[in-house]
């Protein structure tokens, strides 16, 4: 100090100065020191300065005399001394008085230390001296320490060594940089510590001055930003648990300690009344508070250091003051008397009882947290991982958001960790991602383990991290369902008791709040309230109450002796109800009268004045001394002032009055009166009782000690571990006989004695009704619990029969009423209004449907294994290989060379938005469907549909809809008439059926008739052509021609059969009817359509069915003309389209003779096209052998039914034209390589005619209602022929089955054949090349893939995040792919956009008709467009905890979740999109 006074020396004038005493007197150091000082600290210290400077050079001057002086100057300074080391001696003495300015130089270096916090010791040492280094503490291999830091610090078990320095050094005692904390020297941190905890203290005490704080906040005031007293609790916690500090040394005094509690305690009881809705008039900002206070990323920093040092002050404090507070400040005072009626001055009635919940929920918190007294880091992060778990299973990374941060972030324990993850693993199991039926995904997720339900689950630890209470009521809800369904308990349990952690030394104080008789009296009045059933306590309470018993049990003091201790006599018992504060002992102590104030009216009052007129009970009275009296208040105020005194230090110090208003003392209003209650009761005796209520049964409660005494040496017995009330009664009686045999003793006489009925007194109508309360509310929780699993049982019913879409193969679902055949007419319920009845021509009803374009059958291809994603520039998708594609060409090169009217007959479209029809199974009303339409139009509600393009849910189901489909009138009873076989003969039917076709149906509706049946068919054919766009339903070459139309509708019904083969798998061999099928509704789109074509006629000279069935005289006629394109020959013919064109034709209902005539006569032309096919797929030496194998077999019987007679005719029919004559590449490349056998040729035949016999088999389904039998693939053939009619009945199953055999020619069969094979001949004569071509039809497509992703995320990511845009060349902002077909898309990109759509909303029109599946690059996610609504469908690359990582924000490495794209595939397939996912929105061609 004196040198930094010399350094700031400035001149100036100079006052007078004493002088310097006379060098030749012995002067005084200190003195001198003294005088210097005072002299600098002048604001005119030159002087000073001057003589300081002559003193220090003639002490510390270099030429100073080494030997003793001959004159008082020299002796002076030199002391007396001699030599040089007596010299250097004593300058150094001067120094150091100088530096202290005249005081101790030890007290000056401890005032120097206190201003200096630094943790570093900073010792510097020269060579030869000797220190230390620690290699398990050191982070630097060059870490010392200097021997005194080694030794204050920790090295216990270390690796570490002494050394010898050979050039000196520094102890880097407390340099984290060096160092882990764990080797710094306690001395270090501890002082530095309490320096801090000292200034903490210091800046509360400013706070508390600055709000004029007293003892008690402003009412109605809260506020959650405490950061002083939360710095000052996290200081101290680090002081014990870290340094060891002692906790007294650095706590304030009492009256300190009464102020640091009050505002966290406000908190706590506001956090209450935030839940009880007392705030509600600060709206949600108070709530978001509250919320904000408990959640997992403040609860560090907010609620954890706030418990905290309630715990402390707790354990210092006077508990029966802390309770009192306690009660006081959850205002619950009033509430606490054993009237059955009181009035509560400050809380309204209805918030008494979640306030009491909330006192006694925070003193079981209080009680039984343990994160700062005595739990290890690993022990934290495993009951907050455990509690976290038990609310809700949880994925791996909302795992890592909750588990709040370590306060000490050297701990290792971090999220991600090692730590983390090994804890993780003990107590989680992982449960693979699933998709669940109602549509949500879920994402990889980790469930407790059933060992952790059993012992680890805390309802303590999981009401302190609860944001929302249902949170703990789901946390309840999963361990009920635990421990039914591992068999421990199959009731309603309560929350179980855990035991818990030790407590650290310094905070045993914290158990004396169980022990003490403030709270054993708030615990006695609360249960015999409750046995008493008086209002406002709920079972809540009887938990939390019951639960601070067992704590006090678990918490007491050694085994008190067996002696009377809990026996006094009167003059004890005077002004208290316990004798003493341990539990154990005054559980047994029995409470014979008490006094409270009860309002005038209460019925305590007429008892009392009738006891009062008895002499046995005034006598009583007056033996069992003065009725007990309590006042929570009066307790608080009388410990308040006690605490207060005793830390003054002034005598005469005035004890600060109360003067608050709000808080009103028992008996203070005039409108309450005294009353005497007999109790007779101790807590012992009020469990017991309470057992009684709790089983229904009188006497219920027998201990069990009496028949096993074993359970007295060994209490740990599993059945109290989990279950309900009755069993916390039972345990808490066990552990009471287990901590004294006198309470053993008592509770074997209670037993013993008859209990009466509870409560002993005659009840009047109003106290019964109360009295029957708890049973009332025991059976309308059994009533509710049967309600919810009725309620559920249903649900799952429902979900299974009308919403579960995408499981066809699983579930059983609504039946439409006309497939029954008990029934004479169809009825259907209108799900609207209600009414069942037939659909009629004047109020017809109809199926409500989902019309969507769809080309998923134009993705099927010809090969099993899906095309990949391209991820290198070398991998390229091209769509030529696509069933559309083939189609397209196909009827291209038609239209190319034949009429088209004709080609428009011979194919279906279809295959690129075709359209595709759905129903969910429900009926209604027409009119009532107009009705429910206008009421949506009104509605103002925020709705995901558009309901102006006549889209709604179902009113039943919600399932999207957006038409309803007219159900046809007709009798059940008729239809099977028309089923019934006939015993015509094949020509005869043939006639019949081009009778039929040739004139006008006798359909019962004409649409010139004009009813509303027709006028709704009418309207839902225009709902189907508007489907789908106008390219894909407009092929002719002449626009607007009626021959699109017919070609339209037939195609419609061939979309929906294809589309239901795929749904079942691509064949039938699963038979019955599926969901698809029982959901389809192809009967009544059928009746529609065949309304529809049968106003189209086709000319007779043209009708397919005569090229069919009879033989043209004329066969040069079309080639007359050599300008005028010639029909399409028969044999080009798609027969599918065929088969539906004849159907479609026919009036309906069709007959079942007349559909199986047709399917015979298609099957004829069917064949022999596999033949053809056949014939030009083998080389020309097959042919030459086949043709003449075949011609001996000519004349045999059965030569029309021989495939070798048949492939024989055919080649020599064909030979007679160019179609084989063609050589080259072409030819090479239809030629199959494989070498032919009987086998191989019949099994090509077999696979070139199923998928005609599975369109038919499935059309005969919904129009007769047959079943269709299960069999295995190779027998698919011969049982759907048969099930078809074409197996004639004598047919011998024993022999190998022949393909052939189902042959039943309408004419001669050579005759029919040359006939169709001139037609080939002749335009092969021009067109060679292009006649095979048509020939070879792919009938055997596989079923439809989305593209074959990569394992890994990264692949994908690294392609395509970098691929730039081909319209503009730059890389898109948010990259896209077609899932589909592989098309690199801009979202929402401007450059691609084309008028006024964006490219992903063009590509979905282009690519799927209207839906699209993108993967969005930048995000890792799948969005879903379908029409004018878009959604995000989720992600099918996870992380390895089977998680998404949406937007790619935590960066984790992503593989691809197999399941999940199989059920992509699955809803894109089964058109599903709009039924499963819920979230859609407008996308407004912006995507």
């Amino acid at each position: 100090m004196a040198a930094a006074a010399a350094a700031a020396a400035v001149g100036g004038p100079q006052p007078p100065q004493p002088e310097l005493p006379a060098p030749g007197l012995a002067l005084d150091k200190a003195a001198t020191a003294a005088h210097l000082k005072a002299a600098l600290s002048r604001p005119d210290n030159r002087a000073g300065a001057e003589e300081l400077q002559a003193l220090l050079e003639r002490v510390l001057s270099a030429e100073r005399p080494l030997t003793a002086a001959a004159d008082g100057e020299e002796a002076a300074v030199a002391g007396g001394g001699g030599g040089p080391g007596a010299a250097e001696e004593e300058a150094l003495e001067w120094c150091k008085c100088l530096l202290a300015g005249g005081g101790g130089y030890d007290e000056f270096c401890a005032a120097v230390r206190a201003y200096d916090p630094a943790a570093l010791c900073g010792l510097v040492w020269t060579a030869n001296f000797v220190a230390y280094r620690c290699r398990t503490c050191g982070i630097s291999p060059c870490m010392s320490l200097c021997a005194e830091c080694f030794h204050q610090g920790d090295h216990t078990g270390h690796d570490f060594n002494m050394f010898r320095s050979q050039a000196g050094g520094a102890c880097d005692c407390g340099d984290s940089n060096v160092m882990r904390e764990s080797g710094v020297c306690k001395m270090e941190t501890q002082e530095y510590t309490r320096n801090v905890v000292r200034y903490c203290l210091e800046a509360l005490q400013d706070w508390f001055d600055a709000i004029n704080f007293v003892d008690e906040p402003a009412p109605n005031q809260v506020t959650f930003h405490l950061p002083l007293h939360r710095y000052y609790a996290m200081f101290l916690s680090k002081a014990v648990k870290c340094q060891e500090l002692d906790l007294d040394s650095v706590l304030p005094d009492q009256e300190m300690l009464m102020k640091l509690m009050i505002h966290p305690l406000q908190i706590q009881a506001s956090l209450a009344e935030i839940h009880s809705n007392m705030w509600v008039r600060n709206g949600l900002q108070i709530k978001g508070q509250a919320m904000t206070y408990v959640q997992s990323h403040f609860c560090n920093s907010m609620i954890d250091p706030d418990i905290y040092l309630l715990q402390v002050c707790a354990s210092r404090l006077d508990p029966d003051y802390f309770i009192s507070s306690v009660f006081e400040r959850f205002k619950v005072v009033d509430l606490l008397t054993m009237a059955s009626q009181h009035q509560n001055t400050v809380l309204d009635a209805e918030h008494e009882r979640s306030m009491l919940e909330g006192a006694l929920t925070f003193l079981v918190i209080l009680l039984s947290l343990r994160l700062h007294l005595g739990m290890s880091d690993d022990e934290i992060l495993r009951a907050e991982m455990v509690a976290q778990l038990c609310m809700n299973d949880r994925t791996h990374s909302s795992l890592l958001d909750l588990i709040p941060e370590n306060p000490n972030p050297k701990s290792g324990i971090i999220p991600g960790s090692y730590s983390f993850e090994s804890v993780l693993s003990a107590v989680a199991d992982f449960k693979a991602p699933v998709f669940e039926p109602g549509g949500s995904m879920q994402q990889g997720m980790y469930t407790p383990k059933a060992e952790v339900w059993d012992q680890e689950f805390d309802p303590v630890m999981v009401i302190l991290r609860t944001v929302y209470r249902r949170d703990v009521q789901s946390a309840m809800d999963r361990y009920t369902a635990f421990l039914k369904q591992s068999g421990k308990f199959p009731g309603n349990p309560w929350p179980p008791y855990k035991k818990r952690t030790p407590l650290h030394p310094s905070y045993k104080g914290l158990m004396r709040l169980l022990h003490c008789k403030t709270l054993h009296i708030v615990l006695f009045t609360l249960l015999y309230k409750i046995l008493m059933d008086h209002q406002n306590l709920s079972e809540h309470v009887l938990c939390m109450v019951l639960y601070l018993i067992e704590l006090g049990l678990e918490n007491s003091a050694e085994e008190e002796s067996d002696e009377e201790a809990s026996v006094c006599g009167p003059e004890r018992c005077h002004d208290s109800w316990f004798p003493g504060s341990n539990l154990v002992s005054n559980m047994r102590h029995f409470i014979n009268y008490v006094r409270v104030r009860v309002p005038e009216t209460a019925p305590e009052v007429k008892r009392d004045s009738l006891a009062s007129t008895s002499s046995d009970s005034l006598s009583s009275l007056q033996n069992s001394g003065t009725a007990q009296v309590f006042s929570l208040v009066a307790e608080r105020r009388k410990k308040f002032q006690e605490i207060i005194n005793r830390s003054s230090s002034e005598a005469n110090q005035v004890v600060r009055p109360k003067t608050s208003s709000k808080w009103s003392a028992p008996g203070s209003a005039p409108q309450l009166t005294t009353a005497i209650l007999e109790i007779k009761e101790s807590i012992l005796s009020l469990l017991i009782k309470l057992h009684h209520k709790l089983s229904g049964k009188q006497n219920s409660y027998y201990p069990p000690w009496l028949d096993d005494i074993e359970i007295l040496i060994q209490p740990e017995i599993p059945k109290y571990n989990h279950g309900d009330g009755i069993t916390a009664v039972e345990r808490i009686l066990l552990k009471a006989a287990l901590q004294s045999r006198m309470n053993k003793r008592i509770i074997e006489e209670i037993c013993r004695k008859v209990t009466p009925p509870v409560p002993p007194k005659k009840i009047t109508a109003a106290e019964k009704k109360t009295l029957d309360k708890e049973e009332r509310r025991q059976k309308a929780r059994e009533r509710q619990q049967k309600l919810l699993a009725e309620f559920a049982s249903r649900q799952k019913s429902f979900m299974e029969t009308a919403m579960d879409v995408d499981s066809p193969e699983n579930d059983i679902p609504m039946e439409i009423t006309t497939a029954e055949p008990q029934v004479s007419e169809a009825v259907y319920d209108c799900v609207i209004c209600g009414q069942s009845g037939p659909s009629s021509e004047d109020r017809p009803t109809g199926l409500v449907v989902l019309l969507q374009a769809s080309s998923v059958l134009g993705q099927c291809r010809d090969n099993i294994e899906p095309k990949k994603l391209p991820i290198t520039e070398e991998e390229q998708i091209y769509p030529w290989d696509t069933c559309a594609a083939v189609h397209d060409v196909r009827l291209s090169l038609l239209q190319r060379y034949f009429k088209d009217s004709s080609c428009l007959l011979a194919v279906s479209i279809g295959w690129e938005g075709g359209v595709y029809v759905q129903t969910c199974g429900h009926t209604l009303h027409i009119d009532c469907h107009k009705s429910y339409m206008e009421s949506l139009r009104n509605d103002q509600v925020l709705q995901g549909f558009s309901v102006d393009k006549g889209e709604f849910t179902c009113p039943l189901c919600r399932q999207f809809a957006n038409s309803v489909l007219p159900c046809y009138p007709g009798s059940n009873v008729e239809s099977n008439l028309w089923q019934r076989p006939s015993n015509k003969s094949i020509q005869d039917l043939i006639k019949e059926v081009e009778e039929l076709q040739g004139r006008p149906g006798a359909f019962p509706v004409s649409i010139s008739s004009e009813t509303n049946l027709s006028k709704e068919m009418e309207s839902v054919m225009k709902d189907i052509k508007n489907t789908t766009q106008k390219k894909y339903r407009d092929y002719s070459k002449t626009p607007g021609s009626p021959d699109n139309d017919f070609l339209f509708m037939y195609s419609v019904a061939r979309t929906n059969l294809e589309l239901e083969l795929i749904h079942r798998g691509g064949n039938l061999c699963s038979g019955g009817a599926s969901t698809a099928g029982k959901r389809s509704c192809l009967n009544q789109l059928f009746h529609v359509l065949a309304l529809h074509m049968r106003l189209y006629s086709i000319d007779s000279e043209y009708n397919p069915w005569r090229k069919l069935t009879q033989l043209v005289e004329e066969v040069n006629s079309q080639q007359g003309n050599e300008e005028q394109q010639p029909e399409v020959p028969i044999l080009y013919h798609d027969v599918t389209s065929l088969l539906l064109i004849q159907i479609l034709m026919m009036p309906q209902p069709l007959r079942k003779d007349h559909f199986t005539c047709i399917v015979k006569v298609l099957f004829t032309l069917l064949y022999t096209q596999a033949l053809v096919a056949l014939s030009v797929k083998c080389n020309e030496e097959d042919r030459s052998a086949w043709k003449h194998t075949g011609a001996l077999k000519k004349n045999t019987c059965d030569a029309e039914k021989s495939y070798e007679v048949l492939l024989s005719f055919v080649i020599s029919e064909l030979s007679k034209g160019k179609l084989y004559h063609e050589e080259g590449t072409q030819e090479c490349a239809m030629v199959s390589p494989i070498a032919w056998s009987p086998e191989s040729m019949e099994k090509y035949l077999q696979d070139f005619c199923l998928p005609f016999l599975r369109i038919t088999s499935l059309l005969q389904h919904h129009l007769f209602g047959e079943d269709l039998p299960s069999c295995q693939e190779e027998e698919e053939f011969s049982i759907l022929s048969s099930c078809l009619g074409l197996l004639p009945t004598f047919y011998q199953t024993e022999h190998p089955f022949i393909s052939a055999s189902c042959l039943d020619w309408p004419v001669p069969a050579f005759d029919i054949i040359s006939q169709w094979c001139f037609e080939i001949n002749s335009f092969t004569e021009r067109h060679a090349e292009q006649g095979k071509a048509l020939l070879i039809q792919e009938s055997r497509w596989k079923l439809p893939h989305l593209l074959q992703l990569p394992e890994n995320y990264n692949t994908i990511f690294q392609y395509y995040h970098r691929k730039t845009c081909s319209v503009c060349t730059k890389v898109p902002k948010d990259p896209a792919v077609c899932l589909v077909c592989g098309t690199f898309v801009c979202l929402k990109g401007l450059c691609c956009k084309q008028q006024s759509y964006c490219e992903c909303v063009l590509h979905s029109q282009n690519c799927g008709a209207g839906t699209g599946i993108f993967l969005l690059i930048n995000a890792s996610v799948i969005i879903i467009i379908r029409g004018h609504r878009f959604c995000l469908w989720g992600s099918v690359y996870l992380d390895a905890h089977g998680e998404e990582d949406r937007d790619l924000r935590r960066g984790k490495p992503l593989y691809i979740c197999k399941e999940r794209y199989k059920v992509l595939e699955q809803q894109w397939i089964s058109h599903t999109f709009d039924h499963i996912n819920k979230r859609w929105g407008p996308h407004y061609n912006g995507l």
